[in-house]
């Protein structure tokens, strides 16, 4: 069986992180389906998702790592073909990737004690996303 839903959601801009874990599990609890994976994509060019610890000091960290990866005060070709000034949010979206696949045993993610799935915003102002989640099992 396969199920497809969205979430919806309005971001700060970069920097922003979302946990998504919630309703990822609150999709999964109401589908029937016990064991199997789901995944979850972003169909953006400027975010990612990933698994971490949602805390404070980690919201905090995860900017700063991406600003000395990728600065957003350098020049990039993108912004130089499209004046957008969001390069540096493509690229930051490259290195993390759009989507994420997690398996589920008797209704249940199998995530880490300290793990939840985080939407990452890397575009240069607000944004409304949508995260397409695919559940595929028995």
């Amino acid at each position: 069986m396969v199920i497809t839903r969205e979430i919806t959601f309005s971001t700060k801009g970069a920097g922003d992180i979302i946990d998504l874990s919630g309703e990822i599990a609150g999709l999964l609890g109401n589908c029937g389906v016990t064991s199997g994976i789901v995944t979850a994509f972003t169909p953006s060019a400027t975010s990612g998702l990933t698994t971490l610890e949602f805390e404070p000091g980690l919201r905090k960290d995860v900017p700063e790592l991406m600003e000395k990866l990728v600065p957003s005060g350098m020049a990039y070709k993108h912004d130089q073909t499209w004046h957008d000034g969001n390069g540096f949010s493509h690229l930051r979206a490259a290195l993390i990737g759009p989507d994420i696949t997690i398996p589920f045993t008797s209704g249940k993610l199998q995530l880490g004690t300290w793990q939840q799935v985080v939407f990452l915003e890397f575009d240069n102002r607000p944004r409304d996303r949508r995260v397409v989640v695919q559940i595929m099992g028995e």
